[in-house]
């Protein structure tokens, strides 16, 4: 597949999750706008449309008139094959963490090579959930004041878009076209796996009774971060499918044995 350079920006998206100040939506689509940058998704949004939105967005209406706007987080991210969460550092969850210019670099590059990438920014309160980080490929974490790290949702916004904007003028405003082998999987793709990989590792009885969750977020986790290609999940698919079918015949023939 051939990418389009001149168009990397229309290929990053800043989804806004479960936001619950409208004003915070306004702000977050000039934040976004001012640095070139257009597409922006809200998901559960407490209050939009809404007229402080609007008044906020100062000039930026025409992002907001283009919002995508859905009630699931899932469906909002399907054709995506990079998943960033911007959250402070958590403890108990396994993510690889990344600044804002290291996070910057990796956007671009993806969107260089035609791959959809997606921002998320969570609740102003609770920011995003561990449900939600689940589909993340990593964090992005601002490196504050550790005595005082409190950032307004459409400040968080705006250092991610600003650092975006610094790379892409850095390269010139466009790179050079990328030839990509095999298309990425998406986060469809992706999610289609992991429930193969569950049925599997239920058929193959690999957690032998003991709670299946820790296992899947580790595994989620590793292929996550291994970003395979639509060819590479096929061979997965097929060694899972293999798996599967070699447990059945061993228990159709622990079935024949005679006692």
């Amino acid at each position: 597949m051939t990418a389009t350079p001149a168009d990397a920006l229309e290929r990053i998206r800043f989804v806004l999750v479960n936001t619950s100040h409208p004003g915070n939506i306004g702000s977050a689509a000039r934040a976004i706008r001012t640095m070139g940058l257009h597409r922006l998704v809200l998901v559960a949004p407490h209050a939009f449309p809404h007229a402080e939105a609007s008044a906020l967005a100062a000039g930026a209406g025409d992002v907001l008139a283009a919002a995508r706007v859905g009630d699931e987080l899932a469906p909002m991210l399907a054709d995506c094959h990079l998943v960033l969460g911007a959250t402070a550092r958590r403890r108990g969850v396994e993510i690889d963490e990344l600044d804002p210019r290291t996070a910057a670099r990796r956007i671009l590059d993806a969107a260089n090579a035609g791959q959809q990438v997606a921002l998320m920014f969570g609740n102003e309160q609770s920011g995003l959930s561990n449900d939600e980080i689940k589909h993340c490929h990593a964090a992005i974490t601002v490196p504050t004041d550790p005595t005082y790290g409190s950032l307004n949702l459409s400040q968080a916004v705006q250092v991610v878009a600003w650092e975006i904007r610094e790379a892409w003028l850095a390269q010139g405003g466009a790179s050079a076209a990328v030839e990509s082998r095999d298309p990425p999987a998406d986060a469809a793709l992706m999610e289609a796996f992991f429930e193969h990989l569950s049925r599997t590792l239920d058929d193959i009885d690999f957690h032998k009774g003991r709670s299946p969750d820790v296992i899947l977020q580790r595994l989620r986790r590793l292929f996550l971060r291994a970003e395979p290609d639509q060819r590479e999940l096929r061979v997965l698919h097929g060694v899972l499918a293999d798996a599967s079918r070699m447990a059945r015949l061993a228990r159709d023939r622990a079935d024949d044995t005679p006692e």
